[in-house]
């Protein structure tokens, strides 16, 4: 029996769906600039949502970009986040993914404190000497310690996404992190998130640095 299916080849299936968002975010103004980041929101979740929640700090999607063409090493609080950026691409820029979750000091820091390992993957963060990117996707503790640790200018961040996704603690640490001053932000308010919403910003960073430059080597050029 044959199906009634539209016909997309297997290589233009993802250009399809951005022309299904596309004509279903209708005459939606998003902000410009962050196009790119909001579609590929909606692609990865197929949920229109994001259209709406996304919060951008003025600047904010620029700012990642030069952080990332200056090198930036991007932070997860989840092992899925990590393997959900695009490695490769950033490699290219200089930067490099890292996520301490699983890193045995910071389990053992976090039982003695009585804290979560997020909250210490941040504090680990802060120790670093390099350019970061934080990508927040699941732990709203890592957001409020991320908080406190630049409240008490323990670490710089170049950007902050606050993508947490759940019931407890998540709106309010996006509302708090919401509050920082002089730091690009793109959180999505309220309980939707994910590390997949994580990776996906951090690829469409990535993306839109590709087609601002799709053959240079961009090895070395910061």
């Amino acid at each position: 029996m044959k199906t009634e299916l539209e016909q997309v080849l297997p290589g233009q299936i993802e250009k399809r769906s951005f022309e299904i968002i596309t004509e279903e975010l209708g005459d939606r103004k998003l902000v410009p600039g962050t196009e790119a980041i909001v579609k590929r929101c909606i692609h990865t979740s197929a949920d229109f949502d994001y259209a709406e929640n996304l919060v951008f700090s003025e600047g904010a999607v620029e700012q990642a970009l030069q952080a990332i063409r200056q090198g930036a090493s991007i932070v997860t609080d989840t092992q899925m986040g990590k393997a959900g950026i695009n490695k490769k691409k950033l490699a290219r820029w200089g930067g490099q993914v890292h996520c301490f979750m699983s890193d045995e000091d910071v389990a053992a820091a976090a039982k003695a404190g009585g804290t979560t390992r997020a909250a210490v993957c941040m504090e680990k963060a802060a120790r670093l000497h390099e350019k970061l990117i934080f990508a927040v996707g699941n732990a709203p503790t890592a957001l409020v310690r991320l908080y406190e640790l630049i409240c008490e200018g323990k670490v710089h961040p170049a950007c902050i996404i606050g993508v947490p996704v759940g019931f407890v603690n998540v709106v309010q640490s996006k509302e708090l992190i919401l509050k920082l001053e002089d730091v690009p932000l793109i959180v999505a308010r309220g309980r939707k998130g994910g590390s997949n919403i994580a990776a996906c910003i951090c690829n469409a960073l990535l993306y839109m640095l590709e087609e601002e430059c799709p053959s240079a080597e961009r090895d070395g050029q910061r």
